[in-house]
């Protein structure tokens, strides 16, 4: 393979990584955007969906776009609409320039990342271009898990502002790369548009998007949230009529005939979906239940990445012994075990939950690695552009499921667990023979303690002042039970035995009071691990059932003979 081909690769290569990056590498750092920006958290959410909506939305009809007006032409545009994004969020001072700015990194990744795959596999012969699949494909895997650690490291060392700058530098390099790299004057294809394919495909993947990335803000139940999934599906009846009808199809209808691909299509979905379940949600619940920085959360999850580094061009080796069937299986089982784990175990003990880590990334790593070649089937020009541009698709609705499935049963679970934590405080507290006074601060002070997942008690639960009006009220009332004539010496001996007796009640109280916080601490924790641990538990059917797709590809790796495009 030639240097020039080689830099080709190379800049497809960090195309594809910034795009999938920007899909999860804001969310350990919305809690700084927040504190920056002095905006309400659903707010910012749109800055995190908007990307997801219409990197979603767009894929497909831009990437058919770009055939029209030239690929390699259409790529620069589309690097260059991705860094002017990335520095408007870079330099955003309020929410609705941030949203601006991130609806421009997703115009720019709806452009880029399908092309990066169609001009990559292009620039290569039919021999090395499994290789350029591979490495491509193991590029989006990387970038999606490594999300989350590289905005917790940004963020911590730097600031929530380089998540975005980190992209300029890069884009500019593979910019460069493309000017001396890429012939710009290219053939164009002379079919016209499929504009009702266009129009029906983008309402689809918009309707169904927004629902599932706003289903818990505006309530699953809601008429809208309703009506969004309706529309989604009508449209979606109309873009396969439309589809089958049109001479020159947006997206050939002819890629589902392909048994190879419709398996890849539920595998990329599964196991996209199962991965940034774990992606997304974990560093949630080390920052937000276990009070630990973005950082360690980060670090964390880091072991993820790592497996995939390792096994995914590991899998191409292990698809050519034992065919695509038994390796996707392998890899979704892995899943399914590490799954689990994360339902079982302790996750206060940091080395199970880096095993349980250890064993998602193996599993995703050894289907991410062929999938991406799998998806490429034996298709050439017109199918593969649009292969590649419905996978691109498919990734992005397998997180927008993860975020809809999982953001919401965990928020779900969460109210339930607090909710049944505060029951416990109200009865728990009620059990103890101290003021009412006493009795409304202390559930106060434990249910302030419980929304923000603290564990900090105090020993002491009566002040100086407490403990005066107390020993003086016993003293006065034992002073009236003593003769009148009562000695000064008497009285000092009197308040000094009183004071004593007050001094053993109140650590007494102070003993049962921390006996019941630690208790309610406890049962506070319990019950938010369960939060996190039905999810998990819950999902252990689903990612084994996944396996289910593998039967669609042959148990042994047979090389097709090359269709040719339409």
């Amino acid at each position: 393979m030639r240097i020039r081909n080689r830099l080709i690769i190379l800049a497809m290569s960090i195309g594809i990584f910034l795009c999938m990056l920007d899909t999860t590498v804001m969310n350990v750092a919305l809690p700084a955007i927040q504190s920056s920006l002095a905006v309400h958290l659903d707010k910012l959410s749109w800055a995190l969906n908007i990307y997801t909506i219409l990197f979603a939305t767009l894929t497909i009809p831009l990437s058919k776009l770009a055939e029209r007006w030239g690929i390699n032409k259409t790529y620069i545009v589309g690097l260059l609409i991705f860094i002017s994004g990335s520095m408007i969020s870079a330099v955003a001072q309020n929410l609705l320039s941030l949203i601006i700015g991130r609806a421009g990194q997703s115009i720019g990744a709806a452009i880029v990342f399908p092309l990066s795959l169609t001009i990559g596999i292009s620039s290569v012969d039919l021999a090395a271009r499994k290789g350029v699949i591979a490495v491509l494909g193991i590029t989006q895997g990387l970038a999606s898990a490594l999300g989350p650690t590289i905005g917790g490291c940004v963020t911590q060392f730097w600031s929530w502002r380089w998540i975005f700058i980190i992209n300029i530098p890069l884009s500019l390099f593979s910019l460069l790369i493309c000017f001396l790299g890429l012939t710009l004057n290219e053939t164009k294809q002379k079919e016209p548009l499929d504009l009702w394919g266009s129009l029906f495909s983008m309402i689809t993947l918009f309707a169904f998007t927004l629902g599932l990335v706003q289903g818990r803000a505006w309530c699953w139940h809601s008429e809208t949230i309703i009506g969004l999934f309706i529309t989604a599906l009508v449209a979606l009846i109309l873009f396969i009529i439309c589809e089958s009808q049109s001479q020159h199809p947006m997206v050939p209808l002819a890629l589902f005939g392909n048994q190879e691909f419709t398996g890849a299509a539920i595998t990329i979905v599964c196991s996209n979906l199962f991965l940034v379940a774990v992606t997304v949600i974990l560093p949630t619940y080390f920052t937000k239940i276990q009070n630990k920085t973005e950082l360690t959360a980060a670090f964390l999850i880091t072991p993820i990445t790592g497996m995939i580094f390792i096994f995914s061009p590991l899998a191409a080796v292990f698809i050519d012994q034992l065919g695509a069937r038994r390796v996707l299986a392998i890899g979704f089982l892995l899943m399914t075990g590490s799954f689990w784990l994360f339902s079982t175990i302790n996750m206060k003990n940091l080395t199970l939950v880096i095993i349980s880590c250890l064993i998602l990334g193996m599993g995703y790593g050894i289907i991410t690695g062929p999938i991406t070649v799998l998806a490429a089937s034996d298709f050439q020009g017109t199918l593969l552009n649009a292969s590649q541009s419905v996978a691109g698709v498919l990734r992005q609705i397998g997180i927008s499921l993860a975020i809809a499935i999982y953001v919401s049963g965990l928020y779900g679970n969460l109210v339930t667990a607090r909710t049944q934590a505060t029951q416990y405080i109200q009865a728990e507290v009620a059990t103890l023979k101290i003021p009412m006074a006493k009795k409304q601060l202390l559930t106060h002070q434990a249910l302030q303690a419980l929304s923000h997942h603290s564990s900090k008690t105090t020993t002491n639960y009566f002040t100086v002042q407490d403990k005066q009006q107390i020993v003086q009220a016993q003293y006065i009332k034992s002073l009236q039970q003593q003769p009148q004539d009562l000695s000064p010496d008497r009285q000092q001996q009197l308040h000094q035995h009183i004071q004593i007796q007050v001094e053993h009640k109140l650590t007494k109280i102070n003993r049962q009071i921390n006996t019941v916080i630690h208790k309610i601490h406890r049962f506070a924790t319990r019950q938010y691990d369960q939060a996190f641990a039905k999810l998990y538990r819950a999902s252990v059917i689903f990612v084994f059932l996944s396996t289910l797709s593998c039967l669609l590809f042959p148990a042994k790796k047979v090389t097709p003979e090359p269709s040719r495009s339409k």
